[in-house]
């Protein structure tokens, strides 16, 4: 079985407990519009375009086989529209003004990056953490995956934003050790507005969750603008809180890393220039939150 893969990122600290090697597959069931790494909302391959470091020698334009690379007037020309994601030109490409998000890959050739670091994970407590984009957007993949690490005895996790089908993480949550989910905007028509979807199924999968008993914590993105005001973070904490069980309450700062690339995917960028919000604004979030929620809250 193959999937779509953005990213395999070794000796993660950020995604859950311990050293982790974080799996990212391709593939968004929302479209929040401060999304930070917006390569993997398509779950197709994706070129990536970094003029900047193009020195024009057009070996890119030899080896399309679509024609979507072209020399016109003495200048290189890219047509989005027409380009299939092969990434021969990526391939062919040794400045890395080109690169190709998203490859297929098997099973078998994602646990040969993971077991590389068997050791660290056992004297870490840590494991392997399924993330993206969206995992749920390729369950089948997903669950082939889990089974194979939890096989080899290896602690499992997922980032996810709760909006699948809930038969789904049904089928997912056998193979896992650690949920960690976000609930990115509480008022309905506002998650509507930023995410694309309406955040009931979100609220319904996260009750769900917690009667299962599994271990699991909740996250919300602070995104300038949109969700850092003490009443939407404050409701979003109440929330969490009446699940019961939940390790802790994460507030995860607004990520401006992302420009780049929706530079490099020529996409429109909702919040290009917008800055994390500051300490001062963070630190009473953090008291809200806590008040709120009445469990632990961290700040990332």
């Amino acid at each position: 079985m193959k999937g779509i893969i953005t990213e395999i990122e070794r000796f993660s600290l950020r995604d859950g407990p311990g050293i982790r090697t974080t799996v990212f597959l391709k593939g968004c069931n929302m479209a929040c519009k401060w999304c930070h790494n917006p390569e993997t909302l398509q779950i197709k391959p994706q070129l990536m375009v970094y003029p900047e470091k193009c020195l024009g020698c057009g070996a890119c334009v030899r080896v399309c086989p679509s024609g979507a690379r072209t020399i016109k007037d003495g200048a290189l020309h890219y047509s989005r529209a027409i380009c299939t994601g092969c990434g021969a030109c990526a391939n062919d490409c040794f400045t890395g003004a080109l690169i190709l998000s998203g490859r297929e890959m098997t099973v078998e050739e994602v646990m040969e990056e993971i077991l590389q670091d068997r050791a660290y994970y056992k004297n870490s407590g840590g494991g392997v953490t399924l993330s993206g984009g969206e995992l749920t957007t390729q369950p089948e993949f997903a669950r082939a995956l889990l089974e194979t690490v939890k096989a080899e005895g290896i602690s499992t996790a997922l980032e996810t934003n709760m909006h699948a089908p809930w038969h789904v993480y049904e089928s997912l949550l056998p193979l896992v050790d650690l949920v960690m989910f976000d609930i990115k905007i509480f008022d309905c028509e506002a998650h509507r507005k930023w995410t694309g979807v309406s955040n009931e199924r979100v609220l319904e999968n996260a009750r769900k969750l917690a009667k299962t008993g599994k271990d699991f914590l909740v996250r919300t993105p602070v995104i300038p603008g949109v969700n850092d005001s003490q009443e939407e973070i404050g409701n979003i904490a109440e929330f969490a809180g009446s699940l019961g069980g939940a390790q802790y309450y994460e507030l995860l700062l607004f990520n401006p890393l992302g420009e780049s690339k929706y530079q490099a995917l020529q996409t429109d960028n909702h919040f290009e220039g917008a800055s994390p919000s500051p300490v001062k604004t963070a630190d009473r979030l953090k008291q809200i939150a806590e008040e709120r929620s009445g469990m632990p809250v961290r700040v990332g």
